[in-house]
């Protein structure tokens, strides 16, 4: 078979290498600059490659496209393959096609990234053989060529599980659908809803779906999605209109139940050792925690992984203490929802450094938190007036600035001890800066 993969980053250089790995023969194309480290992966293996360009002569004859997940459905090449009835899927898809490893896959529009961290974090401080793939970075289909584990936990954005068919995950995980990325999905919710829920598609009775079910979005778009597939609720509450099988039974410790509703006893885990802030966390915690008692985990052994677990950088992440003012860079919520968890989640008075590319943001869910907990709002951005105007009214002090390190120091300066600087934008960062990890690494600069 003759594969055409568009797009020469992680997830295309990956598939790239597992198609010829597998007899295949290989084209790639990429409409931008190829990286030279994946470049060279590539020369290395002999695989030929165009950049800067799509060459549609040569994309038109492959027998099945691999495409990388950035590329939408609207773009000229993707319509040209869709005319001539191309089969295009995605790197997971290829992938999972070659492993019988057990995949443990999570998706959400908030928190799939420490979700995925965490449980691989806890699998494998179990000693468990597991590969870590996907939206955080690693390709599942290079890591595939070797299969050389036994589980894999993959984080997957809606993106990825568009062009998804017969993958199968042991496990998946949906921790809410809110509002993202609707430019690619027709501005429709629903649209965007059935692009998540894809991850159960091919799930059957033998395997795992694991949903918060206090999410409404997941209650109102699940039904049309239902499989026979092993149904894991949690919420953080125990809920009478749910047969739970994880909930919160105090602020730090959480029962799980794999069997809900057969009047079993659930199983206690503690979670009073983990760095984590904040309720969306707490959610994240629970999610991770089904997936390692799936795995065969005792409750000993996650409690002692949530206590070791550090966090990826600019998410909820606290960076210093200065005279009794703790900073804490929350770069990644770049949406409402994320911005939402960080000011729920922080109890202590807070200074909010917020702003950056509006994506249409309504901010009508923040004004509450914002007029309860915020004492200051440090707006950054290009133009701040839509956060000016939504929250000048209910913050006592409104000023903005377009320099984050300005934006720190008039924070810190309008704290005093026991408050907390927070940085969480609910907004792209693409006006100032190339990307979150830019803001955030910004913001701890002197």
């Amino acid at each position: 078979m003759h594969y055409v993969i568009l797009g020469a980053a992680e997830s295309g250089v990956g598939a790239a290498l597992l198609a010829q790995a597998k007899g295949h023969t290989v084209f790639v194309s990429d409409r931008g600059a190829i990286q030279p480290r994946y470049q060279q992966k590539l020369s290395q293996a002999g695989i030929p490659f165009e950049e800067n360009q799509h060459t549609l002569e040569q994309v038109l004859k492959a027998d099945e496209v691999v495409k990388s997940p950035g590329i939408p459905e609207k773009a000229p090449v993707i319509q040209a393959l869709r005319a001539q009835g191309t089969p295009i899927i995605s790197e997971i898809e290829l992938a999972g096609r070659y492993t019988q490893a057990k995949c443990i896959c999570i998706t959400g529009t908030n928190g799939k990234t420490t979700t995925t961290l965490l449980t691989y974090h806890l699998l494998k401080e179990a000693g468990l053989n597991v590969g870590l793939a996907g939206n955080v970075g690693y390709s599942l289909a290079e890591q595939v060529m070797d299969d050389a584990h036994d589980y894999y936990v993959v984080e997957l954005s809606s993106f990825q599980l568009d062009d998804t068919y017969e993958f199968q995950p042991w496990v998946s995980v949906l921790l809410n659908i809110t509002p993202d990325h609707l430019d690619r999905y027709g501005y429709s919710l629903e649209s965007y809803a059935q692009a998540k829920l894809r991850i159960t598609q091919s799930q059957d009775s033998e395997q795992y779906f694991i949903y918060n079910a206090d999410d409404e979005n997941i209650q109102r778009y699940f039904p049309a999605a239902l499989r026979p597939v092993i149904q894991l609720p949690f919420s953080l509450h125990r809920r009478p209109d749910f047969q739970l099988a994880g909930y919160y039974t105090r602020e730090d410790c959480l029962c799980t139940n794999l069997v809900p509703g057969m009047g079993l006893d659930g199983e206690e885990v503690s979670v009073a050792s983990s760095p984590l802030i904040g309720q969306h966390n707490r959610q994240n915690m629970l999610a991770a925690v089904l997936c390692a008692r799936i795995a065969g985990l005792t409750a000993e052994q996650i409690e002692a992984g949530l206590g070791t677990f550090r966090n990826a950088d600019h998410r909820l992440q606290p960076v210093g203490e200065i005279g009794g003012v703790k900073f804490i860079n929350d770069s990644k919520a770049t949406n409402v929802e994320a911005a939402w968890y960080a000011l729920d989640g922080i109890r202590q008075p807070i200074i909010w450094i917020a702003g950056g590319t509006d994506k249409g943001n309504d901010y009508s869910s923040l004004i509450p938190l914002a007029a309860s907990r915020v004492k200051a709002l440090v707006c950054l951005g290009v133009n701040n007036e839509k956060l000016k105007t939504s929250f000048g009214e209910v913050v006592p002090h409104v000023e903005e600035t377009q320099s984050v390190v300005t934006a720190v120091r008039r924070a810190a300066a309008l704290a005093a001890p026991g408050d907390v600087v927070l940085l969480s934008p609910a907004c792209a960062s693409f006006d100032l800066f190339r990307n979150y990890e830019d803001r955030g690494g910004s913001s701890r600069r002197p």
